[in-house]
């Protein structure tokens, strides 16, 4: 079974399988939706399904050995340079010549462009060609999370396949099965955002993250020099952007039972605006948290 072991998207899994089953696989798709949520892995179980030399379901053919090895000569994938995260025009381009070479272990080969939405407008004109009129025994399977970035032409010649968000229940519970962490907030899975991807990066930082929260919880509670003093030491310079990002989901939790939470919001995206253009950290961080601070405990007194 295709994405055996991938957490959700089934129908994406029947489809494909019933694709590879009454072998109507065309040559070019698109799988869209956001990272951490098992496209990569679900378009490589699909690769070596179009590879394998016999299609049943646990199959040791030659095909499904060299596979299984990473040792398949008909099976590329081509990944973003590490240290400029792009695919440039030079990568397509050397990917386009081993499209047109037959076959060697397989009946097909398969090219997996995985961040394809990292493809400079050269890389992806390159390919443009190629997509429409591919050799009848190559497929090429797009993966990507930002489609804004793909031209309309690229789109038009691939078939889109769409990967919802996991569940928030599933994702708890693959957190819970599988790492130390037992109990995680509402807030932090809703940030999670139904990716098994990012909820391991989160649970790596996860005293960070509750930290967030603890602190934000305080806002109504503390007096502004131990607010500030506190905050100082939360805000850090080197999880700045992690930070920011979850206070937002933190304090629109809150603000669906206090709408005063709402500018809160708001002083949070001034901040993270002022970083980007490379003002000043500590006044940054500084008006953010005097303005919380106002907002949550002067300004809801005068009303």
């Amino acid at each position: 079974m295709i994405g055996n072991n991938i957490i959700g998207n089934e129908k994406v899994k029947k489809s494909l399988e019933k694709a590879i089953d009454s072998n109507n696989i065309v040559h070019s798709y698109l799988f869209i939706g956001k990272d951490g949520i098992g496209k990569k892995e679900i378009a490589v179980d699909f690769a070596k399904k179009i590879l394998c030399l016999t299609k049943e379901e646990t199959c040791t053919c030659k095909s499904c050995t060299c596979f299984n090895s990473n040792n398949h000569s008909d099976f590329f994938i081509i990944n973003p340079l590490d240290d400029k995260k792009i695919i440039s025009v030079d990568m397509i381009r050397s990917m386009i010549d081993e499209v047109y070479k037959k076959p060697i272990l397989s009946d097909s080969k398969v090219f997996i462009i995985n961040d394809a939405d990292k493809m400079n407008e050269s890389a992806q004109n390159a390919l443009l060609k190629t997509l429409e009129e591919p050799p009848e025994y190559a497929y090429i399977i797009l993966v990507a999370s930002n489609e804004l970035l793909l031209l309309n032409t690229i789109k038009s010649r691939t078939m889109r396949v769409s990967f919802n968000d996991i569940p928030s229940s599933d994702v708890e519970k693959y957190i819970k099965e599988n790492t130390d962490v037992k109990n995680i907030s509402s807030s932090l899975l809703e940030y999670i955002g139904g990716s098994i991807g990012k909820s391991l990066k989160v649970i790596e930082d996860i005293d960070k993250y509750n930290a967030i929260e603890s602190f934000l919880q305080k806002t109504e509670k503390e007096d502004i020099v131990d607010y500030f003093y506190d905050g100082k030491n939360t805000y850090t310079k080197e999880f700045i952007n992690q930070s920011l990002e979850y206070s937002e989901v933190v304090l629109m939790g809150f603000a669906k039972e206090n709408k005063k939470y709402l500018n809160c919001i708001k002083y949070v995206d001034d901040c993270i605006n002022r970083l980007s253009y490379n003002a000043n950290f500590d006044m940054s961080i500084d008006m953010m948290l005097f303005k919380i601070w106002e907002e949550v405990n002067e300004n809801s007194s005068r009303h």
